[in-house]
């Protein structure tokens, strides 16, 4: 989990490269990465389906 808050107009691209570059870890090795926007009512989840990334908000 991302314990800073994200920017929501981040796409896939971008949720990637912080998964990458920021939390040093695989973004296609398996896990969910959850991600908060700054107000906190707000969630994105990142994962690796084995076919592609999927993200979900709510």
């Amino acid at each position: 989990m991302a314990t800073r808050p994200v920017d929501f107009r981040k796409g896939v691209h971008g949720l990637v490269a912080l998964v990458a570059d920021v939390l040093c870890a695989d973004p296609y090795g398996g896990d969910i990465f959850v991600f908060r926007s700054k107000r906190n009512d707000r969630i994105k989840l990142l994962a690796w389906d084995g076919s592609g990334m999927v993200v979900s908000w709510s």
